[in-house]
């Protein structure tokens, strides 16, 4: 998405930081360590600012492994790229598009079982299933709440960025950006769907606190069932800040039926535990094209985990250039310990 501006706070950044420090020292072994709890191995700058088959490459909004083995990448701007999972050389790119033509503002991802594509938009917001050629097959139900003003409570550019499927294949989860008009700022919607033959019905839906001034760029399930969340905020001549969350909505209130989460109803939120902020990762000699608290860091959106073993995780970020001059298309490459 086209990332707004916000002002991440003073209280929010020491609360981060009490958190890594009370997590306690980093372990020998654990090289490159951003927190005793991730690591980062790489990063690669290789697809910034190149085409493929006269399609610039970038724009990357969400990240999926295929059943191929090969790497998935969605561009915000209605292009679906396969990539090859050890070079990242695109191998081959899919136009998408809604029922009248139109281009989507393409976000979330999530590849079926059965090989199809899921993929929201941020216009209405949408999810539409998609066949590997691109061809709609269907469009699954959203609450009216979601949808963005008037015909809803959503801000325009602040809906469903995050989509993953939970362990068993069963459950689908997409993620809003940022709060609902009538919500607490810093509390955001997580919609479920639950799978009933070949169609997707509404499921529960659960209220996550974010960071003020943060919103939630993408959500993937870990094997236990549990969430890694992205948080995300940009200043302007300051630069990104990113943050990695453990996530828990097993517990959490079904807020569906709530119409204003002001975060004095009762309600149980989705426990969260930081794991990292992106920032105090080492640089590695990267190198940044605006002001960043860390030259690592750009506009981080996408985000898969392409193994997993023994409670580590191996996660796979993705930077959103915008097609612009002064941002990278850059692939970060973490190992997490959950």
């Amino acid at each position: 998405m086209r990332l707004r501006t916000v002002l991440a706070t003073a209280t929010a950044g020491l609360a981060a930081a009490t958190c890594l420090t009370a997590a306690g020292p980093a372990t020998a072994q654990e090289s490159n360590a951003c927190s005793p709890s991730v690591s980062i191995d790489r990063f690669s700058d290789a697809l910034d600012k190149t085409t493929y088959e006269g399609t610039f490459v970038g724009n990357f909004s969400a990240l999926a492994v295929d059943r191929d083995g090969s790497l998935a990448a969605l561009s915000d701007r209605s292009s679906l790229f396969s990539l090859d999972a050890r070079t990242l050389a695109p191998q081959s790119v899919v136009p998408l598009a809604d029922e009248n033509g139109s281009a989507l503002d393409s976000e979330g991802l999530v590849i079926d079982r059965d090989g199809t594509r899921l993929i929201t938009s941020e216009t209405e917001p949408s999810i539409r299933r998609y066949s590997a050629d691109g061809r709609i097959l269907d469009r699954l139900p959203v609450p009216s709440s979601l949808l963005v003003t008037p015909a809803g409570r959503a801000v325009s550019n602040g809906t469903f960025e995050g989509l993953t499927l939970l362990p068993g294949g069963h459950t689908l989860l997409a993620s809003m950006e940022y709060a609902l008009s009538g919500d607490r700022s810093t509390i955001v919607r997580f919609q479920t769907w639950e799978r009933h033959g070949k169609s997707w019905q509404l499921g529960a839906q659960y209220a996550y606190p974010v960071d003020a001034g943060l919103g939630v760029p993408e959500v993937q399930a870990t094997p236990d069932g549990r969430l890694l969340v992205l948080e995300r905020g940009f200043t302007s001549g300051v630069g990104n800040t990113v943050r990695l969350y453990l996530a828990d909505p097993r517990r959490a209130t079904d807020t569906s039926g709530i119409e204003n989460l002001t975060g004095q109803d009762g309600v149980r939120l989705i426990k969260k535990t930081l794991l990292t902020d992106i920032a105090s990762c080492p640089t590695l000699g990267a190198t940044a094209k605006q002001p960043q608290p860390n030259p690592l860091l750009d506009n981080i959106e996408g985000m898969t985990i392409t193994g997993s073993g023994k409670g580590r995780l191996k996660v796979l970020l993705v930077s959103d250039d915008n097609q612009n001059a002064v941002q990278t298309t850059r692939f970060y490459y973490l190992r997490v310990r959950v």
